[in-house]
């Protein structure tokens, strides 16, 4: 509760839960109602301006663009908690491998990841599409995997760190193995760069699926997307600016919703930044006549 409370007291922490809460909520009641068919095409009402009843007006084949946020909203969450799944496994994998395991092996380790950090996400991906495909299931695994990567090299550090702690050394001579000396006492207390980098994992997995869907490597263009909205009505922006704003400003406030989000579950999080009682403030000295 009290990393709660540290994290509700930060202005950025109250923007990103409830950036991240409406972009939840709103998927989830698109599950279920949306002001119009996402894909239902209406010829006689193509580019409307905003107005009862299409809030945010229609696209070049009288598709309610509201609606197709709604639904897109969809596509963001499974992408970014997907990647965010699995670059955790991942890179709490690689982390684990590379900081305490044998001399070897750590130093294996800490060259894959290397050499992995070497390429960006979007090339990872843009290769796994070539040979699989593109989906959303390509996007999620190759940000997963391209930013888990970035979690180990991260997290690895911290780790080796804790390791040589004195409550980690007395937790092994009580008898508690490896892994329960990294779920109780490694993995709490590398958590808050854990916390960041996860959040940033996910923040560029909305980033790579909405670029992945404009390129036509990721959703495809059945599936409602910020990415496939943004390729379909670039080619009118000169014409109808407005349209083009809307999926700009839903992928912008995400990805820096989940930011702001990250920063402040760090700030929150972390044993040393904990509420501390302002000094007292030393006494200055009156001027002696």
């Amino acid at each position: 509760m009290s990393t709660l409370k540290r994290l509700l007291a930060l202005g950025t922490g109250r923007f990103g839960i409830l950036v991240a809460a409406l972009v939840v909520v709103v998927a989830l009641i698109s599950l279920v109602w949306t002001p119009f068919d996402p894909g239902a095409v209406d010829a006689r009402n193509r580019w409307a301006d905003p107005s009862w009843p299409h809030v945010l007006g229609t696209d070049n084949s009288g598709r309610d663009i509201a609606s197709l946020l709604m639904a897109g909203a969809r596509t963001t969450v499974v992408v970014a908690a997907g990647a965010g799944i699995v670059a955790s496994l991942l890179g709490i994998a690689l982390a684990a491998l590379g900081a305490l395991t044998a001399r070897w092996i750590r130093e294996s380790v800490a060259v894959l990841v290397d050499i992995l950090v070497a390429f960006p996400v979007l090339i990872i991906a843009m290769m796994i599409s070539a040979v699989w495909g593109g989906s959303l299931a390509v996007v999620i695994w190759s940000v997963g995997i391209g930013f888990g990567v970035n979690v180990a090299r991260v997290t690895r550090p911290e780790l080796r760190r804790v390791l040589h702690s004195d409550f980690v050394l007395a937790g092994r001579a009580s008898g508690l193995s490896t892994c329960q000396n990294l779920t109780r006492h490694l993995l709490p207390n590398v958590a808050p760069v854990f916390i960041v980098q996860l959040s940033w994992a996910m923040a560029v997995a909305v980033l790579a699926e909405a670029g992945l869907s404009y390129l036509g490597f990721g959703a495809p263009v059945t599936q409602p997307s910020w990415g496939v909205l943004l390729s379909d009505l670039q080619a009118y922006i000169a014409v109808h600016p407005l349209t083009v704003v809307w999926p700009g400003v839903a992928i912008t406030l995400t990805v820096l919703g989940l930011n702001l989000l990250g920063d402040a579950l760090r700030e929150a999080a972390d044993p040393t930044l904990a509420e501390r009682t302002p000094s007292a403030r030393t006494p200055v000295p009156g001027v002696v006549a």
